[in-house]
């Protein structure tokens, strides 16, 4: 079952088209990893599927509905049942974790009190983070500020969570923690997964589909081990490594 589409989907800035006729279909409760070149549009394109950018055509269907032929209250109500993880956290500077991790029930006024820590409490928990409420983010290593910025997602029990590049600026070793952790939080929260990431390793240890975003186009998708086996020639040196072929030759 498809909990989002995307319909000929097109986003251009200036004179540079990003997004060109992108039609992609993710299933309810799987992981979809979106791989491709930097600057691709890869993270243009979780901000459509959030509400961030409006596209300059094309539907973002979320559970059959069109996020932009809604009405406000409807918009929010969809929107609500989503949240992002950024590259590199976003954590506010000034907020404790605590304050970081609880800053949308707050915001909306969900919970207080002993009700707000114990949210709290169990989102840091589920990212394996004890009794750190109290620290600021300046006293928290690169994979801790990405676990908090996990936390404060999931805090508010969404039904779709966006990574951004979630393993980029950490050591192998911490990458591998996120990567288990993002296989755990799906399979203990039953939530649907869009990662954008150019780690393929990452890409092929939490990927259900794997898909190829390349001049604003799907260009293909399939299992990790399909596109392993790719014998598409773009495919074969983006996961490869590849100085030479037809990316940098085009």
């Amino acid at each position: 079952m498809a909990i989002i589409e995307l319909k000929n989907l097109n986003k251009s800035f200036n004179d540079h088209q990003v997004l060109n006729n992108l039609n992609l279909i993710i299933e309810k409760g799987s992981t979809l990893v979106v791989i491709g070149r930097s600057g691709c549009g890869k993270s243009v394109l979780l901000k459509h599927i959030i509400g961030i950018l409006n596209p300059d055509s094309g539907s973002v269907l979320v559970n059959g509905q069109d996020i932009w032929q809604t009405s406000r209250a409807d918009f929010n109500k969809i929107i609500f049942k989503m949240n992002m993880v950024f590259q590199g956290g976003a954590l506010f500077d000034s907020l404790s974790v605590g304050e970081n991790v609880g800053f949308e029930l707050i915001e909306h006024n969900l919970a207080e009190g002993v009700g707000l820590d114990k949210k709290i409490k169990e989102a840091l928990s589920l990212v394996d983070l004890f009794g750190i409420s109290h620290l600021m983010p300046s006293e928290l290593s690169g994979g801790m500020r990405k676990r908090v910025a996990l936390a404060r997602a999931i805090c508010m029990h969404p039904e779709i969570i966006l990574y951004d590049e979630p393993t980029t600026g950490v050591d192998p070793i911490t990458a591998d923690s996120i990567n288990e952790l993002i296989k755990s939080l799906q399979d203990k929260l039953k939530v649907t997964s869009i990662v954008v990431t150019h780690d393929m390793k990452s890409a092929y240890k939490i990927g259900d589909r794997i898909a190829m975003l390349y001049k604003g186009k799907i260009i293909v998708e399939g299992s990790p081990e399909e596109i392993q086996n790719s014998r598409d020639p773009f495919v074969h040196q983006f996961i490869n490594g590849l100085a030479k072929g037809p990316i940098t030759e085009d």
